[in-house]
């Protein structure tokens, strides 16, 4: 006896996601406010750091955002297929955004460790960056949840995104406060370069994931396998097999198209009846997935006469 296929959640309203990307745009705001302000009082290079990658967090966010609403758009004369992919361009947006943020960092790290200056007001300064770094660790841990359960790229990207600045405010934390213990002054620099490398690999992973996706990648195999278990008891007759199953993903939205082999004798309303039951079971597992089923006969009529 085998497993009923566990359906899939089916994608829900983009106005409904939108709820998160405001979510991350009130915290990137206030993020900015704190980070800047312990920057400022202090003068360390690492809360510049990551003061600036907390900036480049707000405008991904407003990204991000423009994205959903445009992948949230319905098909039309010129995008027959909807615009979907639109998240995926967010995701490299804000990949992209990682990597020159990184870069930014590792530079004035440099700079600073070449030039180590005292720091001031080292306490506030910690409480002012641990209060932002708070918020953020919320914020991303709601969005990477609500990424992954409606398949969302764009709010797992920036979720993503917020966890980087909450590691890297770690980091830099933790450099801050040892320089308050020990006076070395270098070792600020050194966090925030050390914080700059280890970013940059996410940035580089974001860009990879949307580049992936650009290029019409297969929807994931648990959910290839839903389809097929599915299918299986469709075709209890041997003549009836269900082959070139083909899959891809657009954002949230899915595509499934297959050729639905059958015997030449049936009639035109039989086939058809069993190509919306495939369609059918595909929409029960997968919700709101597209799916083309092409019907082909098994056998030909050798003795049709193209001229009665």
């Amino acid at each position: 006896m085998t497993d009923t296929p566990t359906a899939a959640a089916a994608p829900v309203e983009g106005r409904f996601l939108e709820r998160f990307l405001w979510l991350s745009l009130a915290t990137a705001v206030v993020t900015v406010v704190l980070k800047a302000t312990a920057a400022v009082v202090t003068s360390s290079v690492g809360l510049w750091s990551d003061a600036l990658e907390s900036t480049v967090n707000l405008l991904a966010a407003g990204v991000a955002l423009w994205a959903m609403r445009l992948s949230a758009k319905p098909a039309d004369h010129n995008h027959d297929f909807g615009h979907g992919k639109a998240e995926y361009l967010s995701a490299a947006v804000e990949g992209t955004l990682i990597v020159v943020a990184a870069v930014a960092i590792i530079v004035s790290a440099i700079n600073r460790f070449l030039n180590p200056i005292p720091l001031d007001s080292i306490s506030l300064g910690v409480v002012l960056a641990a209060v932002a770094s708070v918020g953020n660790l919320v914020t991303g841990l709601i969005l990477i949840r609500a990424g992954r359960r409606h398949r969302s790229i764009t709010l797992e990207a920036d979720g993503k995104h917020l966890m980087t600045d909450v590691w890297t405010s770690v980091g830099v934390l933790l450099g801050i406060i040892v320089v308050g213990l020990t006076h070395i002054y270098w070792l600020d620099p050194l966090i925030a370069l050390a914080v700059g490398v280890n970013i940059t690999f996410t940035g580089v992973g974001l860009v990879r994931r949307s580049v992936v996706g650009l290029l019409d990648a297969t929807l994931p195999p648990e959910e290839v396998a839903l389809i097929q278990s599915a299918l299986q008891p469709l075709t209890h007759d041997p003549r009836v097999h269900v082959i070139d199953l083909r899959t891809r993903e657009s954002g949230r939205q899915r595509f499934v198209q297959a050729t639905l082999t059958v015997p030449g004798e049936w009639t035109v309303a039989r086939s058809h009846d069993l190509a919306d039951l495939v369609e059918a079971e595909i929409e029960r597992v997968l919700p709101g997935t597209v799916t083309v089923v092409h019907v082909e006969p098994t056998e030909h009529w050798n003795d049709w006469d193209g001229d009665d």
